[in-house]
């Protein structure tokens, strides 16, 4: 390869969309720091002592450990061992329930979108996609698992009868051990390594991206850059992620009360006039205006005309991110009500506003108190002419995948006799990921569909209008992988006999199998744990069923 004193930064994604097609292709991916900002182990060693399941000396030596580690005293090799020999005797179940508890509360909110919008442009090329980390399977599997990722190679602990030994399985997927699992998965899949990608932020895989053809450092640390720069490598650099700058803190502080201000600055209509209505419906588009402005959220709106067309309606939007709040304010904009958890309505000051702008706070686990709670929205349509905003998901999701519909906004359709418009959110988790305070700068998409007629729906047909309408959203998300999920849908209206309600397993494990020690730095998924293997897990994609 030509070297060149400098390499400028450049669109890692545009070369992509650039690139041949094929599944010789691979594109690898380290984890940490590339696929997610931070590292996972940080917040596993975090987490742990939050909940207290380290003593005091535990704490003190794997700190030694890490400090060895870097100053270079210890190599990686002596890092995991360390780590490992406080796992003895663990059981390895306990570990992958760890690692999805570390996925929801920590790690979920730190995968880089443009690392997404990366991986998801390798697959539109048809590329075989895998990450290649130094971390261990319970740190991976679940971000994995939400990017549709086929192939995990990784580190492994030594598991027998089901529980750690307080061993490693060498080589270890680092450094070279790394350049061993790319080949290996090669040499299984039929890979051209020689056209094939690998992106990395450390200097620590530097053989793994001298191996590859297409070496693409990705928020590289200060000797990867340096290196790329003499061999003349692309680099790129991400901040949407991490640490945030005192701006952010600002932006997002102001935003939120932003909401306060609005409503003291209706207040004067209110006296003036006696109307509350035009009040609320003042301070509601001056929060939308006030709070996408301060943060740099910035809409791309299609179908901008179909908010106006069928009021009142009932609005439904898919939940992503805490500034859904300010996209729906400044989009729909007066004659609004809402539905919340009970929880919002504790919220010092915003939980009061939010009740007085209309909004009904129910008890999702209570499903006959929250009918009844949203009782008075059914009026506030008829009478009031008001439109309701309610996301059918419920909670916001971790991440832009669809989540199942409740039943809810459907009901209510039918009780008041107005249509439904779906509002479809790309990508609000680009200002601010569920679990995130920070609010940042993003262009958010939005598609505002056609009014849905609901003049012919019953209660008997309830779940082929629920099914119609979320293959709208996954239509508009580009999400088709889950049609199955919306043929369940209709397959439980046509059989109601025989309903049942599936529930999403985590990590789709198997409870009670135990793993098969392998020789490769290859980590299997683990609802094969049982099943002896060295090669690499193939994972199908997890299918998003109907919950009531």
């Amino acid at each position: 390869m030509t070297k060149t004193k400098t390499a400028e930064y450049q669109s890692h994604l545009q070369d992509v969309l650039d690139a041949p097609e094929g599944p010789h292709i691979a594109a690898l991916f380290d984890f940490d720091g590339t696929i997610i900002a931070g590292y996972s182990a940080t917040a596993m060693l975090w987490e742990k002592i939050r909940r207290r399941e380290m003593t005091a000396e535990e704490v003190v030596e794997t700190i030694n450990v890490m400090a060895q580690y870097s100053t270079g005293n210890m190599g990686f090799s002596g890092l995991m061992s360390g780590a490992a020999k406080f796992m003895k005797g663990v059981t390895e179940d306990s570990y992958f329930e760890f690692g999805e508890e570390l996925y929801e509360k920590h790690i979920a909110r730190k995968v880089y979108p443009e690392a997404r919008a990366l991986i998801e442009a390798h697959r539109a090329k048809g590329h075989t996609i895998a990450i290649v980390s130094s971390a261990t399977i319970y740190q991976i599997e679940p971000t994995a698992r939400d990017l549709d990722i086929e192939h995990v190679l990784c580190s492994q602990y030594e598991v027998e009868n089901g529980e750690f030994t307080g061993n490693i399985i060498r080589p270890l997927c680092f450094g070279e051990g790394k350049v061993l699992a790319a080949e290996g998965l090669a040499a299984e899949y039929g890979l051209d390594l020689d056209q094939s990608y690998f992106y990395s932020d450390s200097y620590d895989d530097i053989e793994l991206l001298e191996r590859v053809g297409k070496p693409r450092p990705l928020n590289p640390n200060t000797k990867l850059r340096e290196a790329a720069r003499e061999h003349g490598w692309p680099l790129e650099k991400y901040e949407s992620r991490g640490q945030g700058k005192p701006v952010d803190y600002l932006r997002t502080v102001y935003a939120t009360g932003s909401l306060v201000g609005s409503v003291v600055a209706s207040l004067p209509i209110w006296a003036l006039t006696g109307s509350k209505r035009e009040a609320m419906n003042f301070s509601t588009g001056l929060f939308g205006d006030i709070a996408t402005a301060l943060t740099g959220c910035e809409l791309e709106v299609t179908g901008e005309e179909n908010l106006w067309t069928s009021r009142p309606c009932i609005f439904v939007f898919n939940h992503q991110s805490k500034a859904d709040v300010m996209i729906l304010a400044k989009l729909i904009r007066r004659d609004m009500g809402g539905v919340a958890k009970k929880e919002v309505r504790d919220t010092p000051v915003i939980g009061k506003l939010m009740e007085l702008a209309g909004t009904v706070f129910i008890d999702r686990a209570n499903a006959g108190s929250a009918i009844k709670a949203m009782a008075p929205l059914i009026d506030a349509v008829k009478i009031d002419g008001k439109s309701i905003v309610i996301a059918p998901e419920g909670t916001r999701t971790l991440s832009p995948k669809l989540g199942p519909f409740k039943k809810g906004a459907f009901h209510m359709a039918i009780q008041a006799g107005v249509p439904m418009v779906p509002i479809v959110i790309h990508n609000a988790g680009d200002v601010a990921p569920k679990n995130e305070f920070l609010m940042r700068p993003a262009k958010v998409r939005v598609d505002v569909l056609p009014a849905v007629d609901t003049s012919k729906w019953t209660s008997r047909t309830l779940n082929e209008h629920v099914a119609e309408v979320r293959g709208m959203f996954l239509e508009a998300l580009g999400q088709t992988e889950e049609e199955d999920a919306l043929e369940a849908l209709v397959n439980e209206e046509r059989a109601p006999q025989k309903k049942t309600v599936a529930r999403k397993k985590p990590a789709s494990r198997k409870a009670g199998t135990k793993k098969t020690v392998t020789k490769k730095p290859v980590a299997m998924r683990p609802a094969n744990r049982s099943t002896p293997s060295d090669k690499p897990a193939a994972r199908k994609s997890s299918k998003m069923e109907a919950a009531e």
